[in-house]
């Protein structure tokens, strides 16, 4: 990119209304904390849902100079994608292969995922025509989503009949209750994966996401799959998030206004002002991944969590004040000093200050949910480690 390019890239960002910027090199570190916990697994980089909402590509390949050589995404599409910035990489697709898209993966070395007897079957008829290909199989040990039953996937790796161009390079399942370390499905899992693991010696193993990374050795086998851990988020509940935050959303402050005691904020008139106020309007709303459920009231949730959404501005954090709307939202900066907050300045949604967490929280859901919400209207900048 020329410098007059990248004096225009950071003009766009500098006088955006919404901006993300993501920190590649927090990204990496993270990637590095879950290979270091991962022990004597290869540690994968699950980069499906455009990364997390934090771009594919940029993210893509940080991870790949990082070192890592195992991805996983959900489609083709994604893994054709990614395969122009991760070239050595092995790219494993999580929804697998379907008529007509087997050409797509021999292309761009794919590695399709064999999650139902029907892909199985279609992948068999396409091995008689194509030859030997690596492949995955996805095994249910109880999630009852996606997998072949354990004892077909035990059957077919006993069959002397298989053709000998199916030569699966992974076995894999996934945890159901790996966010609850005190569930006693970890363990049951873990021992029904097992038999399918001794089924396929010599196969490489995987059972973990990032939750179950942090459920110890026992649950690593040959490769970790982390993914919401990479981008910052919280892998598992109730317990101090270790991982540095990778995302900062912020949205331009329109206006300030004062209102006066008694009066309402905006629809439904689900605020009422107890005492004169100062409201800064900033350009997010929910078309934007900022849930209109976060309002500080007028939604269901408010009903059994009282606390809405918070931003941070002038080093505070400041409420939601009434309904978050498709491309507004309000927050009360009454008790920041008068001037403290200007038109033009920006609240952070999340980032360094406000945990993704926190926000998904505040909005009934989880970060994996407002990571991967965000719209398009959204500025992206991506930092660099030189940066």
């Amino acid at each position: 990119m020329t410098d007059s390019a990248d004096d225009y890239e950071d003009d766009r960002f500098a006088s955006a209304g919404l901006r993300l910027t993501v920190d590649l090199a927090a990204l990496t570190e993270n990637w590095r904390d879950m290979a270091r916990r991962s022990g004597k697994a290869r540690a994968a980089a699950v980069v499906k849902a455009d990364a997390y909402g934090t771009g594919i590509e940029d993210a893509g390949e940080a991870l790949y100079l990082a070192g890592a050589r195992d991805f996983f995404v959900a489609t083709v599409d994604e893994g054709v994608t990614l395969r122009l910035y991760a070239p050595e990489a092995r790219i494993f697709v999580l929804a697998g292969i379907w008529p007509g898209t087997e050409r797509r993966f021999f292309e761009n070395d794919l590695v399709p995922v064999i999650s139902s007897e029907e892909q199985l079957a279609f992948w068999m008829a396409v091995l008689a025509d194509y030859g030997d290909y690596p492949c995955a199989l996805h095994v249910d040990t109880g999630f009852n989503r996606l997998g072949l039953a354990m004892d077909d996937a035990i059957a077919l790796a006993d069959d002397v009949s298989r053709p000998a161009s199916f030569s699966p390079v992974l076995v894999m399942s996934h945890l159901a209750c790996g966010d609850d370390h005190s569930s006693p499905m970890n363990r049951q899992q873990l021992e029904s994966f097992r038999s399918v693991s001794d089924a396929y010696e010599g196969i490489d193993s995987s059972l973990a996401a990032s939750a179950g990374v942090f459920l110890g050795s026992d649950y690593h086998f040959d490769m970790t799959r982390p993914g919401i851990s990479l981008y910052g988020g919280e892998a598992v509940n109730g317990m101090a998030n270790p991982m540095r935050p990778v995302v900062t959303a912020e949205a331009r402050v329109i206006q300030v206004r004062t209102v006066r005691a008694g009066e309402s904020v905006s629809y439904g008139r689900a605020m009422k002002l107890t005492r004169d106020s100062r409201l800064a309007i900033v350009s997010a709303g929910y078309a934007d991944g900022y849930m209109r459920s976060q309002s500080s009231g007028g939604v269901p949730l408010r009903q059994v969590l009282p606390q809405g959404g918070q931003g941070f501005i002038a080093g505070r954090k400041v409420p939601v004040a009434g309904r978050i709307t498709m491309d507004l939202t309000i927050f009360d900066v009454t008790d920041l000093p008068d001037n403290a907050v200007v038109a033009g300045d920006y609240v952070e949604l999340f980032g360094k200050n406000v945990a993704v967490d926190d926000v998904a929280r505040a909005s009934g859901t989880i970060g994996y949910e407002i990571l991967t919400s965000m719209g398009l209207r959204h500025e992206r900048r991506h930092l660099s480690e030189d940066d």
